[in-house]
């Protein structure tokens, strides 16, 4: 039987070299006929050698010392936030010139995205020992401490009048729509001079708090972002974004847009009146609405046939009064107070009972009239209760008469604008007033959802200023990332689709027939899931960037991304490459 067997044999050769040869045996009978298929002399030993093992059928690299992969780290979540701030130009607004501070602000921006964390954690995350992701190597820094990123939060503040100025380049002109409100958030410690007691809107009333006022476009992007102390009143902050918008943004027209507790009269009458080329938008408060039902201008019957008229009224002269009433607010309304009433009458038994208990028996008018009064003020259904107090008790009843008055401006809201009918429709100035919506989700997302703006520890004034700031141009980020993944997020990407099916601007807004299918098949016309944005950015992050050591040598590769992953990347147009 023949065996064929091939091998590298070397051949003495007297006083030359000895040859090497690449040769063929083949085993008939009993003798053994050999055949030189290549003379491999002029090889270098080392792939002789290979060659031979080759032959043998050894691995040419040893299995420990083939493909390590020395360390992963999360990068597509990186790439993609990246990626945006850079296509959004955001480095260049910082500052022209490369250096520490803004690649440092840059990270920042990016970790408060991907994940909000104290200055000392995201340090932390940035270290080249403790990395805890691809970020500080995508931006080249080899170490950041605490101190540094603070140095870079003092190197940011003094830029700030000069970014939003051109933030307001790009998405304001003259005669838009700016949108405005106020949040506030609180604050630990207490040797910040902006750290106030006011009104807290967290349920936080125990901590000091700060106040932050935030400018949009009509789309809700944002453009400035100002602090103010704690105790600062809604309506005080209205005179500084009017200077800011006319002065700083070089807006001669606009019509601004501010909630009903903002843009009061007395707002209106200082501070916008005052300034030509300034429309603006709010909606009247509840005793200026019971006092046109008072005079008989709001009657119930202008509802009969339409939920939304205009009237108007000598106390608001030059103005227009545009009345809508909601069936949906109303039923809302109603049921609310229902239950708001309920509770009072419950917590006023507690007291009526703490007047005839055996032990400790509650008594005298003072100390009865200031159980009653919390009782009351306790849900502020107080408006709503006849009640009489004696030495030995107190008796109550509904205050019916006050219940149908209210009752009867349930889902009934006013909006007050000084913008013309030839410029805005009635259903067009109703239609600004409500995206003052998109404000409030920017402040969702900036305090609770995504960015965790709160809680604040910086002491200083300027800290806290620049901390605000970056939370501001993290959303605008984020802004921009939410429009382009729409199709592949729960967000409608076809609102203009959803208004169609509405059949009034006053009725609640509708969803695209698109949304609504992803949101019951929960995917995409195409099958693919979707997401979230904070699902789609941690499925983003197993695209991780692999330090891989193949024998003495050294290199970086990416993770193949998912179909699902890659679509992302292709609607943000930015690439996950090392």
């Amino acid at each position: 039987m023949a065996v064929l067997l091939t091998h590298v044999c070397r051949v003495p050769n007297r006083n030359s070299p000895s040859a090497i040869l690449l040769r063929e045996s083949v085993r008939i009978g009993s003798k053994v006929h050999k055949r030189t298929l290549s003379n491999l002399s002029s090889w270098p030993p080392a792939q002789v050698d290979l060659l031979r093992r080759l032959l043998k059928g050894e691995d040419l690299v040893a299995r420990e010392q083939a493909l390590q992969i020395r360390r992963s780290l999360p990068h597509g979540d990186v790439a993609a936030v990246l990626g945006t701030l850079r296509h959004l130009g955001l480095p260049d607004l910082l500052s022209r010139a490369r250096c520490p501070e803004r690649n440092l602000i840059c990270a920042l921006l990016t970790a408060r995205i991907l994940d909000p964390r104290s200055k000392l954690a995201t340090a932390r995350g940035l270290d080249e020992q403790t990395a805890s992701s691809s970020l500080a190597e995508a931006l080249h820094l080899t170490s950041a401490t605490a101190d540094d990123l603070y140095e870079a939060m003092d190197w940011l503040l003094p830029r700030q009048q000069r970014i939003e100025q051109a933030l307001a380049k790009r998405h304001l002109s003259d005669g838009c729509l700016v949108l405005y409100d106020v949040t506030s958030t609180y604050f630990e410690g207490r040797h910040c001079p902006l750290a106030r007691f006011g009104h807290s809107r967290d349920e936080r009333s125990g901590n000091p708090q700060i106040v932050c006022g935030l400018l949009t476009n009509a789309e809700g992007c944002p453009v400035a972002v100002e602090v103010f102390p704690g105790n600062t009143a809604d309506p005080k902050t209205v005179a500084a974004q009017v200077l800011k918008l006319r002065e700083r943004f070089g807006l001669q027209r606009l019509v601004l847009v501010g909630d009903r507790g903002m843009l009061t009269s007395a707002r209106i009458r200082e501070d916008l009146q005052p300034v030509s080329g300034i429309e603006w938008i709010t909606a009247l408060r509840a005793p200026a609405i019971k006092k046109l039902a008072t005079d008989g201008v709001l009657q119930l019957s202008l509802f009969d046939q339409t939920d939304l008229a205009e009237i108007t009224h000598p106390a608001f002269p030059g103005e227009r009064l545009i009345a809508c009433r909601n069936p949906l607010l109303a039923a809302e309304r109603s049921r609310k107070r229902g239950e708001l009433l309920a509770a009072t009458e419950k917590e006023l038994e507690k007291v009526k009972a703490a007047t005839k208990r055996n032990q400790r028996r509650l008594r005298g008018t003072q100390r009865i009239a200031v159980a009653v009064g919390k009782a009351l003020g306790h849900y502020k259904m107080g408006k709503h209760f006849h009640y009489r107090i004696r030495s030995n008790g107190f008796t109550y009843e509904r205050n019916q008469a006050s219940i149908q008055r209210e009752a009867a401006l349930d889902g009934i809201y006013v909006i007050r604008t000084t913008v013309p009918t030839a410029s805005a429709t009635s259903e067009q100035a109703v239609r600004h007033y409500k995206e003052l919506s998109k404000v409030e989700r920017a402040f969702r997302s900036l305090k609770s959802v995504d960015l965790k703006i709160r809680p604040i520890h910086h002491h200083l004034e300027e800290r806290v200023c620049a901390h605000v700031f970056l939370c501001m141009l993290s959303y605008y980020v984020e802004w921009h990332m939410r429009q382009a993944l729409a199709p592949m997020l729960f967000d409608d990407y076809e609102p203009d689709a959803g208004e169609a099916l509405r059949t009034s601007i006053v009725a609640p807004a509708k969803r695209s027939a698109a949304a609504e299918a992803k949101a019951q098949g929960k995917c995409t016309a195409d099958g693919m899931p979707v997401h979230s944005f904070q699902t789609l950015l941690q499925d983003l992050r197993t695209v991780a960037l692999n330090t891989v050591q193949i024998g003495e040598e050294t290199c970086q590769m990416v993770t193949v991304p998912t179909p699902v992953q890659q679509r992302a990347f292709d609607l943000l147009k930015v690439t996950c490459r090392a």
